[in-house]
């Protein structure tokens, strides 16, 4: 999360499960944390994963289970897109909107690409990705 950003944090959380789920980290029948331990990992406010819980409930995207938490729906469910993994150049698109801004700051900052890309190859290998 990047409370910074200008994107408010629940919609942080709503586009980091989004693409989780697009990506297959999350698949069909997966467990997410429980509002209150996702909210002390995050250190963000309970109510903020709530509501970001209860936008993804309402467009299909997890499914609150009775007694359980919610839930990435199973795709044999109706009315469910979810687990459809997208393809590569579709998580591209998707990602290009960050580079783009990524690369307008390193300009600002008078940051050449090697400069730029150096930064971005580093927070991998910190979050070992």
């Amino acid at each position: 999360m990047q409370p910074t950003s200008g994107v408010p944090i629940y919609r942080q959380l709503m586009d980091q499960v989004r693409s989780m789920i697009s990506s297959g980290r999350l698949v069909a029948g997966d467990r997410l944390p429980s509002v209150r331990q996702l909210a002390a990992t995050l250190e963000v406010n309970m109510m903020t994963v709530s509501k970001a819980y209860a936008r993804l409930e309402a467009d299909g995207v997890i499914e609150r289970e009775r007694g359980v938490g919610m839930r990435v729906p199973l795709a044999s469910e109706p009315g469910t897109n979810s687990g459809a993994r997208t393809t590569i150049s579709e998580r591209q698109k998707e990602l290009r909107p960050v580079a783009e801004e990524l690369a307008t700051r390193a300009w600002q900052l008078k940051l050449t690409e090697e400069q730029a890309i150096s930064v971005v190859e580093a927070v991998f290998k910190e979050r070992n990705l």
